[in-house]
């Protein structure tokens, strides 16, 4: 069993969630909190299926920071 930090970000349309410090594409979706989170566990878990445990960050982030800046484009 591992701990992963997850990031939830709600959407007009729904749902997205990634893992926090994997390497590689890791995303679920869904149309309500629940569902994404059940969808990148289940993503997660296929990863690790498909491509080892090793590929794993033995490092986790201890702490997250979200932040908003303001960017001229």
């Amino acid at each position: 069993m591992k701990t992963f930090k997850i990031v939830i970000e709600k959407h007009p349309d729904g749902y997205v969630a990634y893992p926090i410090g994997m390497a590689g594409a890791v995303v679920g979706q869904g149309d309500t909190y629940e569902e994404a989170l059940a969808d990148v566990k289940s993503a997660i878990a296929c990863y690790v299926d498909i491509f080892g445990k090793e590929m794993l960050d033995d490092s986790p982030s201890v702490e997250v920071f979200i932040a908003e800046a303001a960017v001229a484009v």
